[in-house]
């Protein structure tokens, strides 16, 4: 090969600055993306600042207390429901079994 068809090596610094339009794009999304999943678990960007661990626990305290009010919740509906459908599904079955014979 000759040296002219040899493509040109960049330097570090080409290397760095070369930035393309839709990495920008892809930057602002995962800004937005991260954004929104810190405002779901009420972090303050303040408080990164100031505290960074202690917000981050905070935070994950705050996940598990809403995980348990939400099992919770998903439990006790699971029981009125079940006050409701479990008989139903004792009479069914029953009338379905008493009808093969």
């Amino acid at each position: 090969m000759s040296e002219e068809t040899k493509p040109k090596r960049r330097t570090l610094v080409q290397r760095i600055t070369d930035v393309r339009p839709a990495d920008l794009v892809i930057l602002f999304f995962l800004c937005v993306l991260v954004g929104l999943l810190l405002a779901f678990f009420n972090v303050d960007p303040r408080d990164l600042w100031i505290d960074f661990f202690a917000t981050v626990g905070e935070a994950w305290s705050s996940f598990f207390s809403g995980l348990g009010d939400l099992l919770g919740n998903a439990l006790s509906y699971f029981f009125l429901g079940a006050v409701v459908i479990l008989p139903i599904w004792i009479v069914w079955h029953l009338v379905r079994a008493v009808l093969r014979r």
